[in-house]
């Protein structure tokens, strides 16, 4: 697989994605993963650093269940909003799928719900090559895609294919329906509403585009994928999936993010909290073992969600240098640190159990 990460001879690459912010030559970044892994927040987060290192940026939710306007706190529609606090970074969610008003007339609806009924994800693919014409017409020097759970992104891969199958089954209605149509839309004093030329052409422009764009994401100068996942069995799974069917669409992709990490920095030991750091630190030797030429950024459990663009910029500096925990086991300090929580935790539970002694007594 190609990678354009810069790896000194005999070095791990970087555990940060500094090598993304470098790549001046990148246009084009896809943020995949598992659902429910934070590829919304690692997707915003990536485009608030390129607009930092970039001259505009423009981040783009292709998942359904659109969570941009939560992680920045403003509504974004289909068309590109400017981010508030920022004056080079839009953002916008389109729906993978085509509205009608999106169609020329209402005439083809007919046409295009077979064309759906018969290619699966035709109407994605038609959506999506709208919303690549529409950026290809922006001039945005980079463009950050939060995509949809990592099935929804594997179809987003095959979309010229798709679109290939989509032109030749409207050739197949043409010619098995294109002269009844025109009959039936005369009688009925339609003119040529029903135009199944037109909807010829619009597929085949799409097709064009989907095209010139798949070149692009061939190409790692211009195109990478950042993996994001969470150390867990069901997400390495998904990740090594994701890598292969990656490998196979000839995209590059050597950036993974294990989110939602638990470093060892609680004072007082809990045992389940043990025993999942040591079930997330197998996972994690098993993501190093595996992808040993990506760079591999760990990100830590935090205790809220990360909304806003404050908590968002303040949350970045884990994607630019590796997370450390405060904490150093067996230390005076930590020792101390212990003794004293433990001390105020015993003074509560006194003070409770007197609480309850008492009440029990005035019963």
């Amino acid at each position: 697989m190609a990678s354009a990460a810069v790896v000194d001879a005999g070095d791990a690459p970087e555990p940060t994605v500094q090598n993304l912010l470098d790549q001046d030559t990148l246009k084009w970044v896809f943020v995949g993963g598992k659902g429910g892994v934070g590829k919304t927040t690692c997707s915003s987060i990536l485009s608030v650093l390129l607009a930092s290192v970039r001259q505009s940026v423009l981040v783009i939710s292709t998942d359904p269940a659109h969570n941009l306007s939560d992680a920045f706190q403003q509504r974004f529609t289909k068309f590109p909003t400017l981010v508030r606090g920022f004056t080079n970074l839009y953002a916008m969610e389109i729906d993978p799928k085509v509205e009608n008003d999106d169609l020329s007339n209402e005439g083809m609806e007919g046409f295009l719900s077979e064309l759906t009924n018969a290619i699966p994800g035709v109407d994605e693919a038609m959506s999506f090559a709208e919303m690549l014409k529409l950026v290809q017409t922006m001039d945005y020097s980079v463009v950050v895609f939060d995509t949809a759970p990592t099935g929804h992104t594997l179809r987003l891969l095959q979309f010229p294919a798709t679109l290939e199958k989509g032109l030749e089954k409207m050739m197949e209605l043409k010619n098995r329906f294109g002269g009844l149509l025109n009959q039936a839309s005369r009688l009925f004093g339609l003119g040529d509403e029903i135009n199944e030329d037109a909807m010829l052409g619009r597929l085949e422009g799409m097709k064009d585009v989907i095209e010139q764009v798949n070149r692009q994401f061939k190409d790692p100068d211009l195109t990478t994928f950042v993996c994001v996942c969470i150390p867990e069995f069901l997400s390495l799974y998904e990740t090594e999936r994701l890598v292969q069917e990656l490998a196979k669409f000839e995209i590059d992709s050597h950036n993974i993010i294990i989110n939602q990490v638990i470093f060892d920095e609680e004072p007082v030991e809990s045992k389940l909290l043990k025993a999942r750091i040591k079930m997330q630190q197998k996972y994690i030797d098993q993501f190093h073992m595996l992808y040993d030429d990506f760079n591999i950024t760990k990100l830590p459990l935090l205790s809220e969600e990360v909304c806003g663009v404050q908590a968002l910029q303040n949350f970045s500096r884990h994607f630019l240098t590796p997370y450390k925990s405060a904490l150093k086991r067996g230390t005076v300090e930590e020792l101390e640190q212990r003794v004293s929580i433990l001390k105020s935790a015993l003074q509560e539970a006194e003070s409770e159990l007197d609480r309850v002694k008492k009440g029990k007594q005035a019963a």
